[in-house]
């Protein structure tokens, strides 16, 4: 039995607080002891944290020991995606090292560590280091690197389904294979709460992708969470908004009646306006703060310093409390919105109680009807413990390009034995000696057009066939510019004159061209240029393209957008939902169609005197941005005459002078090769993803010794390069990263492949004498600016509810004499 394996210290130590090793906390020891790396994937509150160190308290207790002496040097690794967590980690493992009189040392290391203590930490490491993907990348570059890791024996990734899909899992997993080569005995380990293909992780995690090495460790079932759906006491819920202010007496109710509430917003800046909103109606003066990234970091340490003491009744916050903090206090968790996916809101839902045996209690608060088919489907899959998650796709070159700096700060390496390491991690095994020697190049030279260059010189192969530095001060600079995590820009709108009208997030701004019209601040503004981070505007003479700005949002998961149309297509199962919600799908049924599984539904229909069409795609609001922008381009080769479109997770609804007689058209896949390409080309999309690879590959560098770079300087400069080498090396391998982010992140461009996909196979297109309920939250939307997400939902309720009863109106009819 894998309990048997259990040290008596360690089962003494549970005893004592009336605990016991679960089944999975000794699987994992089990898994170690055989000399396989582990994947833990349980429930939030099963000691995943407790069981990826238990091997590592193991090997310090005397019974294992022995009589010998406990092992020296750096024992374990820990990385975690958020410096926070590291710390909470920290205070945790302190308790029973010091309680069982375990010889082990525990410390942190991240950007904010002095750099006295780093040093240190290269020359005497402690036992076991907790750090960051960055920071660990960094500690690989030193020259002493490679005694420091030599006796590495695990590494423990925590919350590993946060990064490793992205750029940073790219880091890290080529930070894995370089220790890998460095111990070869190391142990990986990866802890998760929410895969939905443990496989695919188990495949990254592994060295060389061997998916037999990694064994999957499943951890008890818990207690099911309580999870109910908040609607009006009216029982009708808005058709359109998605700031769900309607709840806020009720919100308050629900705070007042609990010890701890935390209540997640998706963005920012809704959680600053539902923050304002509750503290208008916090007529006890309850204590209530807020938590998100734009805060400065003594605030957020107020703040959670507060929770941790069981200080604040509410705390309204955004992704950034995520993962895994342990605040015991915390007895009900809110959902502002819809929850965008299974997986995410099982995570937030686990902030709550954090014990295994102890249901969580949660409350999805929609803002719109949509929201609640959304909330409905989130619903059902948390019970049914299905998760989703974001897929991994070829690792960056830009990514690529800092690892290989960092090998050549560490010391004189060959292209043999980095093509080895490289291709060992699955996010680069489709890298080969071709691709290497490009990022060599890029490396050595900056490429062709910029070699003439100095700066860019920044490593040599010499005569035995060794590259190394070409001057030792690469190394700092590498080690000061270093990362990942590149900050989004506001972009600021102003007139030539230079009046200011706000700011947009700069992923909006980078999908706009001279001549693309859209409406913020209550105007119709034209664009006329963008000039490092200002978006140049003037009055349009039309009414604008781009109806609405809507802020940064993050999208619907292809789970939960299924689910969705599942739901729709179930007509028996609408008896669920509350009568307005009911009786808006009836309507639709009766009146047009309904979006079927597989299928890709288009309504036309006549408008104040316009053609509409609405494509009911299911792919998410970035995907039907993305195709808005493509389709209105098709449309005006075709003489169509469109004049605007509006997205939403949901929905896309384009308007023209001339109705849309075959929708397919619009849809070909060769879309994606003609008017995708010549819109990425002309908007400011690849110059956004070309700045973001510049910066990551260390080509542009936003520290200097003694200050830092502001992101219009950055910008100018990555601005300059790029026209460079579009110019003169269209095929850089930079060049080429960007397009790889434009296509991935950007754009959707995937998604919007799918529904191209579906739209091939089967559309029902219906022609409809007027507005369709569903069209309904979707319309509602145009006219809404720039406020704080959610400020504008007032504003919207007059003219959602005349589109709905033109959209609900039922006429009696030859065939229906009856209808009401």
């Amino acid at each position: 039995m894998a309990e048997q394996a259990v040290p008596p210290e360690i089962t003494a130590w549970f005893a004592g607080r009336d605990w016991r090793v679960r089944r999975h906390q000794a699987q994992m020891l089990e898994a170690a002891d055989a000399g396989h790396h582990a994947l833990l994937v349980a429930d939030t509150g099963a000691g995943k944290t407790l069981a990826g160190f238990l091997p590592t308290l193991c090997d310090f207790t005397p019974s294992r020991l022995k009589d010998k002496a406990p092992p020296e040097g750096l024992h374990t690794l820990y990385i975690s995606p958020l410096k926070a967590l590291a710390h909470d980690v920290q205070r945790n493992l302190i308790a029973p090292i010091e309680e069982m009189e375990l010889p082990i040392r525990v410390e942190t290391r991240s950007g904010d560590t002095p750099s006295d203590r780093k040093a240190r930490q290269r020359a005497r490491p402690p036992h076991v280091l907790l750090t960051t993907p960055e920071s660990l990348s960094l500690l690989l570059s030193y020259p002493e690197a490679a005694e420091m890791f030599a006796s590495l024996r695990r590494v423990v990734i925590d919350e590993v389904h946060a990064f490793a899909a992205g750029k940073r899992g790219d880091l890290l997993a080529l930070s894995l294979a370089r220790l890998q080569a460095l111990a070869p005995g190391l142990q990986r380990a990866a802890l998760s709460a929410t895969l939905a293909d443990p496989d695919a992780y188990r495949g990254w995690l592994a060295p060389w992708g061997d998916l037999d090495s990694v064994a999957l460790v499943e951890g008890e079932a818990g207690a099911a969470p309580l999870v109910e759906i908040l609607v009006p006491e009216d029982a009708r819920i808005p058709w359109s908004g998605h700031a769900a202010t309607w709840a806020i007496p009720q919100l308050m109710e629900r705070i007042a009646a609990h010890r701890t509430t935390l209540i997640f917003t998706n963005t920012r800046f809704l959680a600053e306006y539902i923050f304002q909103e509750l503290w208008s109606a916090n007529e006890d003066t309850l204590p209530i703060g807020i938590h998100h990234g734009s805060l400065s970091k003594e605030a957020r340490r107020k703040v959670e310093g507060a929770m941790a003491r069981g200080e604040l009744r509410a705390l309204v916050c955004t992704a950034s409390l995520d993962l895994g903090i342990d605040w015991g206090d915390i007895d009900l968790v809110v959902q502002m919105g819809a929850p965008k996916g299974s997986s995410r809101l099982l995570q937030r839902i686990g902030r709550a109680n954090h014990r295994l045996d102890s249901p969580s209690e949660a409350l999805l608060v929609p803002g719109n009807r949509f929201e609640f088919l959304e909330a409905f489907a989130a619903q059902e899959a948390v019970r049914e413990g299905q998760r989703d998650g974001e897929g991994f796709r070829p690792g960056g070159l830009d990514v690529l390009a800092q690892h290989v700096m960092g090998r050549a700060c560490a010391g004189p390496f060959t292209e043999a034995e980095v093509l080895d390491e490289v291709r060992s991690s699955a996010a680069y095994a489709w890298v080969d000696a071709a691709i290497l020697q490009r990022v060599l190049e890029f490396a050595a030279t900056g490429g062709y057009a910029l070699r003439a260059y100095d700066r860019f010189r920044r490593i040599v192969k010499d005569r035995d066939g060794l590259w190394r530095l070409t001057h030792p001060e690469h190394a700092a600079r590498h080690r000061l510019n270093a990362g990942i995590i590149v900050d989004s820009e506001m972009l600021e709108v102003r007139f030539r004159n230079g009046r200011s009208l706000g700011k947009v997030e700069e992923g909006f701004g980078a999908s706009l061209e001279p001549g693309d019209t859209f409406r913020f601040a209550g105007l119709d503004l034209e664009v006329e240029s963008l000039k490092d981070l200002d978006l140049v505007v003037r009055a349009a003479k039309r009414s604008a393209t781009i109806p609405s700005y809507m802020g940064q949002r993050m999208p619907i998961s292809t789970h939960l957008a299924g689910r969705v149309q599942a739901m729709l297509a179930d007509r028996a199962g609408w008896a669920r939902f509350p009568d307005d919600v009911r009786e808006w799908l009836e309507v639709q049924d009766w009146r047009s169609h309904l979006p079927a599984p597989g299928r890709l539904l288009v309504e036309s229909f006549p408008h104040r005197d316009l053609a509409y069409t609405a494509f009911y795609t299911f792919e998410g609001w970035n995907a039907n941005q993305s195709l808005g922008m493509l389709i209105t381009r098709r449309m005006e080769d075709r003489g169509l005459g469109p004049l605007g479109f509006v997205a939403t997770d949901y929905t896309l609804i384009v308007w023209s002078l001339k109705a849309v007689a075959e929708p397919a058209a619009l849809l070909s896949p060769d879309i994606l090769t003609h008017e995708f390409v010549d819109w990425v080309q002309q908007s400011y999309l690849l110059r956004r993803a070309f700045r973001e690879v510049a910066v990551i590959s260390g080509l542009v560098e936003r520290q200097q010794p003694g200050k830092r770079k502001s992101g219009r300087q950055v910008t100018f400069s990555t601005d300059l390069i790029y026209d460079v080498l579009s110019k003169y090396e269209p095929d850089h391998v930079l060049i080429e990263a960007a397009w790889a982010d434009a296509r991935a992140r950007l754009t959707d461009v995937a998604r919007v492949g799918d529904l191209l996909e579906r739209a091939a196979r089967e559309i029902d297109h219906v022609h409809l004498e007027r507005i369709s309920p569903l069209a309904v939250p979707a319309l509602s939307m145009i006219g809404r600016e720039s406020l704080p997400a959610g400020a504008a939902d007032d504003d919207l309720l007059f003219e959602a509810e005349t589109l709905a009863g033109l959209a609900m109106q039922v006429e009696p009819t030859s065939e229906d004499p009856e209808a009401l």
